[in-house]
């Protein structure tokens, strides 16, 4: 074989160049000619000097030598690999026989002895040589599918309804979500809402609560059973949803559709949804004031969370919630009430001059204040922490004015981070002005990448580039990436709501960019006993207000004939409308102890009219009605 080798290399250049000859004489003779040749003339073929007919067969005779040496060659090779396949299949022949006799004189040998003589041959047999080292031991891991036809990256809900839509859409669909999180996908609003007003002592072990209606829920979305295992995804006839619970993806190779994990295993994926929502966060001076303050803060988000603090509220005697949001004024209210029966001291602070003072206009935000005071929640308005301490077993907070707080406990709850972790590695946009990663109408990020609910920044037609952070946005987002992900191809249209309730007797519906800063309109009647969050969710059913109002359409919606009293900035602030403006436009509606009406308000929207006189459109939420 090696002579064989040795000859052709020998042979090759010369080869080659008489080649190059013979094509060379060819074109000569078209040009001598000025046309291409019909055929080359016989006498050229001779050995004599004309046309170059003797290199013509010096390459004949080289091309026939290379013929002969390559199919030796190839002879040889095939007959060689036969034999050493047949002494490899007699060697492996005969390991069986030596281990099947070992097994028979050696009854008592131990388990672990047995295992291995039976597995030997399998391992030498797929051993690429003799130097091979031996298979790892088996990993206490279950095994993991290694693609996905559906990947879902993040547990919430945002993923959840993405789910529910492939499976709707595709029966067969095969679905794999990974969440960092030990836990099943959760609905997150009773967090902060309901599970606080439960009477069951083991609801942080049961997560089952009452809505206002009376009616008991759980919540998760769905229970374990209507999960398959990860490890029966692949071979699932009929397809299913299976939850990778307690692992985070770290890293995305777009071009090869492939994750990986933080233990370093890869999945592969046709088509992948990011639903990683968002990251609390905390404030730098609490950051900086040293692992004793940082045991005794709470960031609120996930069940752990409210596991933590609700231990805490029944073991401590003051807790300090920093934020006067959504999230902050809702624990507020939670705890105030829990304060009556335990005295624990509750106390709630933030910058603005009262709760929700960047969502509400300011005299509705006094308002919402004192109603949060008759809780039981002392409140600190305009506060702005300059440092944080541990001093005497007790934490210390200064204000900027000199004012001085001392608590046992802080509850840190001042928005939310986007979690664009994986941006980088995927070469995915991140939107500069509200964060999130940019998306089009279909919420796609690439051809075969789409991204849902808190993490996603995405264009609305009428209210331009916008990134939402609440529980609807989360449904309907996830939902409709879902179909896409199966083909759809439908752009994201809907104008999300949300909702907040400071107990069940007072809590709103918003839609739309609800901005204090922006001009609004308020349009107020007195509030009957049917206009409490309770009621509104015993006539509806569902404590989870957004999932029953989603698909629900407003049509032409007309207002009463007969006009009625129309109470404009009153002192008490029983159920109205706020409108919120831009340029003449509503951009946004705040509906006040008004529910079950935010198809109309997200029509209003829709339209993007100019109104002569908001009273008359405040008429067509029926808020005079008893």
């Amino acid at each position: 074989m090696l002579t064989c080798r040795a000859v052709w290399k020998k042979l090759a250049p010369l080869a080659r160049a008489s080649s190059t000859v013979c094509r060379q004489n060819v074109r000569r003779a078209g040009w001598n000619n000025a046309r291409t040749p019909l055929c080359v003339p016989v006498a050229h073929m001779s050995t004599g000097p004309v046309g170059g007919g003797g290199d013509n067969l010096k390459y004949a005779l080289l091309v026939g030598a290379a013929f002969v040496g390559g199919l030796t060659y190839a002879v040889i090779t095939v007959k060689g690999d036969q034999e050493r396949h047949r002494e490899r299949m007699a060697a492996i022949a005969s390991r069986k026989q030596k281990s099947a006799s070992q097994i028979h004189t050696e009854p008592l040998a131990p388990l672990e002895t047995k295992l291995e003589a039976a597995a030997a041959p399998d391992a030498e047999a797929a051993a690429p040589s003799e130097t091979a080292e031996p298979p790892p031991a088996a990993d206490s891991k279950p095994s993991l599918p290694s693609h996905a036809p559906y990947l879902l990256i993040g547990g919430g809900t945002a993923s959840f309804a993405a789910a529910r839509s492939i499976r709707a859409r595709d029966p067969g669909a095969k679905v794999l979500i990974v969440t960092d999180e030990p836990d099943l996908p959760y609905m997150r609003p009773p967090l902060s809402k309901e599970l606080w007003f439960s009477d069951d002592p083991s609801v942080t072990e049961t997560l089952r609560f009452k809505q206002w209606n009376g009616k008991e829920r759980s919540i998760y979305f769905q229970p374990p059973s209507f999960y398959i295992d990860t490890e029966e995804l692949r071979s699932a006839e009929n397809g299913g949803v299976a939850v990778l619970t307690g692992r985070k993806v770290v890293h995305m190779d777009v071009r090869g559709n492939k994750v990986k994990l933080d233990d370093d295993m890869e999945i592969s994926y046709d088509k992948c949804l990011i639903a990683t929502g968002g990251v609390p966060r905390n404030l730098q001076v609490i950051e900086r004031a040293g692992e004793e303050v940082m045991k005794r803060t709470t960031v609120f988000r996930k069940i752990d969370d409210f596991k933590s603090l609700d231990k805490v509220s029944r073991n401590t005697q003051s807790i300090t919630i920093i934020g006067g949001g959504f999230l902050g004024s809702e624990l507020a209210c939670a705890l105030g009430r829990r304060s009556t029966e335990s005295g624990l001291e509750v106390i709630q602070m933030f910058p603005e001059k009262g709760n929700m003072g960047k969502v509400l206009p300011e005299y509705l935000s006094n308002w919402t204040t004192e109603k949060v005071k008759k809780e039981g929640v002392k409140v600190i308005r305009e506060a702005v922490v300059k440092s944080v301490s541990y001093k005497d077993d007790k934490l210390e907070i200064k204000l900027k004015d000199g004012r001085v707080v001392r608590t046992d406990h802080i509850v840190a709850a001042v928005g939310l981070e986007p979690n664009v972790d994986l941006a980088k590695s995927a070469g995915l946009e991140v939107d500069s002005d509200f964060g999130g990663y940019r998306v089009n109408a279909e919420l796609q990020a690439r051809s075969n990448i789409w991204v849902a609910g808190d993490a996603a920044c995405f264009y609305d037609i009428r209210l331009g580039r916008r990134r939402v952070e609440h529980h609807d946005h989360a449904v309907v987002s996830g939902r409709l990436a879902g179909e896409n992900m199966t083909g759809a191809n439908k752009p994201y249209w809907h104008q999300s709501m949300f909702w907040s309730d400071l107990g069940p007797d007072v809590g709103y519906e918003a839609i739309g960019i609800v901005d204090s800063s922006l001009p609004t309109v308020g349009v107020f009647a007195k509030a009957t006993a049917k206009d409490t969050p309770k009621a509104a969710t015993e006539e509806s059913g569902t404590g989870i207000r957004s999932e029953s109002e989603t698909e629900e359409t407003a049509t032409s919606a007309v207002a009463p004939a007969a006009p009625a009293p129309v109470v404009e900035h009153r002192d008490e602030y029983g159920k109205g409308v706020i409108f919120y403006l831009r340029e003449k436009v509503v951009v946004g509606i705040i509906l006040w102890n008004v529910f079950n009406r935010m198809p109309i308000a997200r029509k209003i929207i829709k339209d993007g009219e100019e109104h002569a006189d908001l009273n008359e459109v405040a008429k067509l939420f029926n808020i005079h009605e008893d």
